[in-house]
């Protein structure tokens, strides 16, 4: 073979590798994130699957040793991988859909009452198989990838008919840009994208990767025809993917809701879905949001969750003349804010396209898909007076700390500490931002998990408000429908306790249609011995992640995961 025909044919190659590498990549992150999604757990699903795929990429390459001709090898395998990478999220999603459905199933079959619908046996069995799942496709993929480069290796080496000079460096060199190219494909173009179309656009490409690989080197590879019939029927496959597939993800994850799916729509950042619910054929259907497959709010009952929220921050402060929302970017808490007549209000939210969901009719065939959603906040976000800024609190705080910014009244409205990025928004020294930012009359709440879910995550945020620098730091409770027992922590600089203040007031000025003044005062109130343990729980300093740590296994408990150990 001629020096310019061995270049030719490697550059080829490396190529190939450089593009596999970073559709390999691509199914890492898609994999992990749609498997966060489906199984809830979003942020040790995420880092388990990842976990996996790299373990598994070890051990397929050692298995790569047992292909006997690397060519053929090659093809097949970039064929396997457009075929379970375009499909897997799909089977995945079916897999949760049948385990949900199964229970409804047997019920109807066998006439079985709804409140002893089984949850045991099969049941369980198919569950806990939907569950393993993604683990399941992650560890093929894994261990399919894991053999490409040194397939390469060997391909490389047959090309000079020796070991190809630098054979190592090149093929590593080339995968990690491979790699690193593939990672920001998904992360500016695919983080938004339906799954199955994410999907398949990167099985597609594997898959001409795999035509090309068996055009260039189809002397050397044996079985053609069999491989020939792989990649159309592979083809065929994608191709009904590309159809089909995201009517078929929405159907599935249809299954997972008890009521009916009106919205979804992925963000680069999280996925937003609405349910609905008739309750009543003659009022408004009960609307539920989530994110992530997490409930945020149902319009029955949310009045409740930001009324508790927000009056007895805004009933304890001296003035109410400029506040500051951190989240909340759906508008309800600061529509009952603007109930006050503040002359600014300033709202941090780290998703401009969910605020935007809440904000901004959306017309779709002739109607506003998100009215109910403008109504509930009552068009909030478009008031006036209010400003609103996109990106990370944690940072956006400072801005406003340059700027020597004070705010009468601070409310803190974000998702439980359920993920390692939003540890840092409950730690100390995110709390002794605030602290600055506060005026010295001015009351702080901070939404506070569960404190029957989750005590130890709720003691934790109290004492670490009051580590940040809070004179009187207070928590308190109340029964939301839709999550059960909740909890929020409220804390002023000086002068009195927040319970103090809302005592002496002689009447409630402002109406908001849920807040009474005996109710809130008896929030603060907690069971015999609830607190009783506090003196161990740690406070949440930044990077320590002890709040993260105490989510984590108090809601594992919850749920059953964490079993408690035999009493003999």
């Amino acid at each position: 073979m001629k020096i310019d025909q061995q270049k030719s044919l490697d550059i080829t190659v490396l190529l190939i590798l450089a593009v596999g590498a970073g559709c390999g990549l691509i199914y890492e992150y898609l994999l992990s994130h749609y498997a966060g999604r489906v199984v809830g757990a979003m942020e040790s699903t995420i880092f388990g699957v990842i976990t996996l795929m790299m373990i598994s990429m070890g051990i397929g390459s050692f298995l790569a040793r047992k292909v006997t001709n690397p060519y053929t090898g090659f093809a097949l395998l970039e064929v396997a991988l457009a075929f379970i990478g375009s499909t897997s999220v799909l089977l995945i999603g079916g897999a949760f859909a049948l385990s949900s459905l199964f229970p409804m199933i047997l019920a109807e079959t066998f006439q079985i009452p709804r409140d002893l619908i089984p949850a045991g046996g099969l049941v369980e069995t198919g569950q806990m198989v939907a569950t393993l799942s993604p683990f399941i496709f992650a560890a093929i993929l894994g261990l399919l990838i894991g053999m490409e480069i040194p397939l390469i290796g060997e391909i490389r080496s047959d090309i000079y008919k020796r070991s190809a000079a630098n054979n190592i460096g090149s093929i590593y060199g080339i995968d990690y840009i491979g790699a690193g190219t593939g990672a920001s494909i998904f992360v500016f173009l695919m983080l938004s994208m339906e799954v199955s179309l994410a999907g398949a656009i990167t099985g597609s490409v594997n898959l001409l990767l795999g035509a090309l690989f068996f055009w260039v080197f189809a002397e050397k590879i044996t079985h053609k025809g069999t491989l020939l019939v792989l990649h159309l029927l592979t083809a065929v496959v994608i191709a009904n993917v590309f159809e089909y597939g995201q009517q078929w993800g929405h159907e599935m994850e249809d299954m997972l809701y008890k009521d009916k799916v009106v919205f979804r729509v992925n963000t680069e950042r999280q996925r937003l879905l609405v349910t609905e619910r008739i309750m009543d054929p003659a009022k408004p259907p009960v609307l539920t949001f989530y994110l992530n497959g997490r409930t945020q709010f149902a319009s029955n009952d949310e009045h409740i969750y930001h009324s508790m929220l927000v009056y007895p921050a805004m009933a304890s402060s001296a003035r109410h003349n400029k506040i500051l929302i951190v989240g909340g970017g759906d508008g309800l808490a600061l529509r009952d804010v603007l109930r006050w007549n503040p002359q600014r209000v300033h709202l941090l939210d780290l998703d401009q396209k969910l605020v935007t969901l809440f904000k901004e009719p959306m017309v779709k065939e002739g109607k506003v898909v998100n009215a109910r959603l403008l109504e509930a906040n009552q068009n909030s976000l478009s008031a006036s007076s209010v400003v609103t800024k996109f990106g990370d609190a944690f940072l956006s705080v400072d801005e406003l700390l340059q700027n020597s910014e004070s705010f009468d009244t601070i409310i803190v409205d974000l998702p439980d500490p359920s993920h390692p990025d939003l540890n840092k928004l409950y730690s100390a020294r995110f709390y002794a931002k605030l602290h600055a930012l506060l005026a010295g009359d001015g009351t702080m709440v901070v939404q506070s998990t569960s404190p029957y879910h989750a005590k130890n995550t709720f003691i934790s945020i109290g004492k670490t408000v009051k580590y940040a620098g809070f004179q009187h730091v207070q928590q308190y409770h109340a029964n939301v429908p839709s999550f059960g027992e909740w909890g929020w922590t409220i804390a002023t600089k000086n002068g009195r306790s927040p319970r103090q203040r809302i005592a002496e007031l002689k009447e409630l000025s402002v109406e908001d249609g849920w807040a009474t003044q005996g109710s809130i005062l008896a929030a603060f109130e907690f069971g015999k011995g609830f607190f009783s343990e506090a003196d161990s729980i740690e406070i949440n300093r930044l990077g320590s992640k002890v709040a993260y740590s105490y989510h984590q296994a108090d809601w594992n408990r919850e749920v059953g995961l964490i079993r408690k150990e035999s009493i003999h």
